[in-house]
């Protein structure tokens, strides 16, 4: 089941910080990341590819939803 932060309305770093504690938890499970900030996004985003997720986003309205996926880091 994925996990789902709701990082809309938090100014930077924050939505990195909640991605980061969701990712260094280990789980193999998706995480999806709400944000409706183009920066949070961003930031998000490369955090997570640094960290070995693939990242898919897609907007919706104002917001962008970004599933954080466990990528292959062999």
């Amino acid at each position: 089941m994925p996990i789902e932060i709701d990082a809309r309305g938090l100014s930077c770093p924050l939505p990195v910080m909640k991605a980061k504690e969701a990712i260094e938890k280990g789980t193999d499970d998706e995480i999806i990341v709400l944000v409706n900030s183009p920066t949070a996004k961003e930031n998000v985003t490369r955090f997570a590819e640094w960290s070995g997720r693939l990242v898919e986003s897609s907007a919706e309205g104002v917001n962008f939803r970004l599933n954080l996926k466990k990528g292959d880091t062999k």
